[in-house]
């Protein structure tokens, strides 16, 4: 095995890594959704949402990854790269997107703290 096919085995790994992360999380998200929901327990649908865009934002993490290392390892012509970039600014924007969704601030604002505690919210 030479070191492309190397990095390609190593890319198409993260991928189903990446893969696999959506899958499972969103099984785990609707069962735990579920279990809310017989238990009659309040926010069951917010809950939900917010397990499931973690899940999106790490499976999407991981298929950048991939995505990164197969363009800049194997193929590094001008047009993968302006492929990737689109790849990458899509999932970004994506990824900024859901962090608004699930916390309700961008991700580089601060995490509100509680003035009497002075620790880090919910």
């Amino acid at each position: 095995m030479d070191f492309s096919e190397a990095i390609e085995l190593a890319g198409k790994a993260i991928d189903s890594a990446g893969v696999a992360v959506l899958v499972i999380g969103a099984v785990v998200a609707a069962v735990r959704a579920v279990q809310n929901a017989r238990a009659h327990l309040p926010d069951t649908y917010r809950r939900f949402r917010q397990q499931l865009g973690r899940t999106i934002l790490l499976g999407l993490e991981l298929l950048v990854a991939a995505d990164i290392i197969r363009t800049v390892a194997v193929t590094p012509t001008l047009s993968s790269v302006l492929v990737l970039a689109i790849i990458v600014l899509i999932r970004t924007f994506l990824s900024f997107s859901l962090e608004l969704e699930i916390t309700g601030r961008w991700p580089w604002q601060k995490e509100p703290t509680d003035a009497r505690t002075g620790t880090s919210g919910p």
